[in-house]
């Protein structure tokens, strides 16, 4: 099947839906037995899928993650409350005390404060790598590293990684790699197909789609998947039924609202790009973005993100730019159909690379491309008149 009437089809077994066109939401935490015995046989396949108690799943997470499997091309997919909880679900699940892991340097920052807090006082060291390394991330590898984490494109400064590298480079070495592939989504890029053994999403972004909904997810390949499950259930994971049906509802959708966000997005990088008072765009499409041709090479489009770096300006400029647009809103996460800016500066959660300028982050949403570039040009005005 093609990608959009897999979009349509994907979590739609007739187990979960019953006839019904959506499958519905099942809300659940006790789940009583008729017998015994059939307690007992529940307690067996508890990490199956039988109706064994609420957190360890439903018909309504069952046909997200089945749905979510497929997309990614998995052995299996776990759910969690918000996107960094799969994060930091997935990397419990994989080290322990002892362990090393080789961490991105342009990783969700959120990220980075987890393994600089959470991770450490664990007893598990990290170091952080160049994103643009590629095979050379063998150099950096010790008989304790455990695994390789990569986000492409990166978080805020959109590197794309090369992928296939870094992997042939961990498996050598007993080493899995994760990949955060959130800000791709699983219709641009499927790491695993690249070489990854788990890949995550916050589903919160593109896939709800609606900016309603707090939702991550893990799908893992056939070696690592029992033990992913084993760590997601350990610390007792789980995802509301409502929120998964706000998934499922998203991913019907799914294609055609990328197909948007990127065409806007790209319409919208090329005219600032034009603009005089921007000195970059950052956007794996163009050619000057790191990694543009490995982009080529591996993924199929590109989404709603870009950032610009404008020239020299005092902050006042840009508050009053930012401050005045009508469609663009201030504020975190992306993905949903509302455009999106946020102001940045990359330099402060650097580490292994230097970053020197303030970033603006946009995200393209589903407004028409003509009223979004009448905001911009008018904040282009503003920002002039500040400065």
């Amino acid at each position: 099947m093609k990608r959009n009437t897999r979009l349509v089809r994907d979590g739609r077994g007739s187990d979960y839906a019953t006839g019904m066109v959506n499958v519905p939401v099942y809300h659940a935490s006790t789940i009583v037995f008729d017998s015994v015995a059939g307690l007992r046989e529940a307690v067996r396949h508890r990490n199956e899928r039988v109706l064994y108690y609420g957190r360890r799943g439903t018909p309504t997470q069952w046909a997200l993650c089945d749905a979510l499997a497929e997309l990614e091309g998995g052995a299996g997919c776990m759910l969690y409350g918000s996107g960094l909880a799969a994060i930091t679900g997935a990397l419990m699940a994989f080290v322990e005390a002892g362990d090393h892991i080789l961490m991105t340097d342009s990783v969700y920052e959120p990220t980075r404060t987890f393994c600089d807090l959470a991770l450490r006082k664990l007893g598990v060291e990290t170091t952080y790598y160049d994103p643009m390394i590629g095979s050379g991330i063998a150099e950096l590898m010790r008989p304790e590293t455990r695994l390789v984490f990569t986000e492409s494109p990166g978080s805020l400064t959109f590197e794309i990684q090369d992928l296939p590298a870094i992997a042939a480079a961990a498996r050598e070495r007993g080493a899995l790699v994760l990949n955060d592939n959130t800000c791709a989504s699983p219709l641009n890029f499927r790491p695993l197909d690249h070489g990854a053994d788990v890949v995550i999403h916050s589903l919160t972004k593109y896939v709800v789609g609606h900016s309603d909904a707090m939702l991550g997810a893990a799908i893992a390949n056939e070696a690592t998947l029992d033990r992913l499950r084993r760590g997601t259930f350990l610390h007792g994971h789980a995802a509301a039924p409502d929120d998964c049906y706000l998934a499922l509802r998203g991913l019907r959708s799914l294609g055609p609202r990328m197909e948007r966000h990127a065409q806007t997005a790209l319409t919208l990088a090329r005219w600032l790009k034009a603009r005089p008072e921007v000195a970059r765009v950052l956007h794996p499409a163009l050619p000057d973005c790191p990694g543009h041709e490995l982009w080529r090479r591996d993924f199929t489009g590109a989404s709603s993100l870009f950032a610009v770096q404008l020239k020299e300006h005092p902050e006042a400029a840009v508050a009053a730019m930012l401050d005045g647009y009508e469609h663009f809103g201030i504020g975190f996460s992306y993905g949903g159909f509302e455009s999106l800016v946020l102001p940045s500066n990359p330099a402060g959660a650097r580490t292994a690379t230097k970053w020197a300028a303030p970033l603006i982050r946009f995200h393209a949403g589903l407004e028409d491309p003509d009223d979004l570039i009448e905001d911009l040009e008018k904040g282009f005005e503003r920002f002039a008149a500040a400065r």
